[in-house]
């Protein structure tokens, strides 16, 4: 038997393919991405339904938008308050510095009526008056703040006295101050001059 009549007897022409397996390659190439393509656009559809409602779910209430106002008040109450104290500091310890420099220019006044008292005159109405013009001065410096530094007969102490000389004393305690050389003041517990004075060693 030639090959033509074994190809005829088994009812499948020469280059002619099975047509169940057509269908089979169809189904298998074309209809499974139609479906995916439908899943994918129900799945998109769906959450853009969701997404406005989760949108209105967190959106605060009038009672959470109070809290919020109520806490952004006392935030800001706050720093208002610390700015406030802040600059009531400021302004005091300028105001401190401005006035202990006016002082200070005012010492040396001090400095030569004492020296005017300690000189020996025989005009009683001079000394007299000279005495008269220091109190006074003490009193509008007392009335400032300033307070004179002890010193003679005290231990020298390196925060209030300026030793600028030293001396050999038996009958005195090593460290005492035996002499003052120039008057030291204090403002409000505030050194603004340091006394000079004799130290004995």
């Amino acid at each position: 038997m030639s090959e033509k009549d074994k190809k005829a007897a088994a009812g499948k022409p020469e280059g002619e393919s099975s047509e169940p397996e057509k269908e089979k390659k169809t189904a298998a190439g074309g209809a499974e991405p139609e479906a995916g393509k439908k899943a994918a656009q129900s799945s998109g559809a769906d959450a853009a339904k969701e997404a406005p409602e989760a949108e209105k779910s967190h959106e605060p209430t009038a009672e959470e938008k109070l809290a919020a106002e109520k806490d952004k008040y006392l935030r800001l109450a706050a720093e208002y308050d610390n700015f406030r104290k802040r600059s009531a500091r400021e302004r005091e310890a300028m105001f401190n510095d401005v006035r202990s420099d006016t002082i200070l220019q005012l010492l040396p006044v001090y400095d030569n009526l004492e020296r005017a008292l300690a000189a020996a005159t025989k005009d009683e109405a001079y000394r007299k008056g000279v005495e008269m013009t220091m109190t006074q001065f003490m009193e509008i410096l007392k009335r400032m703040g300033v307070t004179p530094i002890e010193a003679v007969g005290k231990k020298f102490d390196a925060s209030v006295h300026n030793a600028v000389m030293h001396v050999e004393d038996k009958d005195r305690g090593a460290g005492e101050i035996v002499e003052e050389f120039q008057k030291g003041f204090t403002l409000g517990g505030k050194v603004i001059r340091c006394s000079m004075v004799k130290v004995a060693n």
